[in-house]
């Protein structure tokens, strides 16, 4: 039998910021322990400990490379790119 209450494993995570998150980050790429496989929860981690002003529905998410969906989980070794908009001009 398992048990559903055992806490959720730390994982270890890539990510990639481009653009404004890399500029508010202060770095294009981290290394970040996480306790979670929901990149909502990943993304609101990362913007309040950066101050990110892009919302998580201006942003596009890629997991090893593919860009992905918010629902896609991920697992520990992925890596992960928050991508802003791209200005045109």
């Amino acid at each position: 039998m398992t048990n559903n209450n055992q806490p959720f494993d730390t994982i270890s995570l890539t990510v990639l910021y481009f653009a404004s998150l890399a500029e508010q980050a202060g770095k294009d790429s981290e290394t970040v322990q996480v306790d979670s496989d929901d990149l909502t929860v990943i993304y609101a981690k990362l913007s309040a400990k950066y101050g990110f002003d892009l919302p998580q529905d201006k942003v596009a998410v890629a997991i090893n490379h593919e860009f992905g969906s918010w629902g896609d989980g991920v697992s520990s070794g992925d890596t992960i790119a928050f991508i802003p908009p791209v200005a045109g001009g």
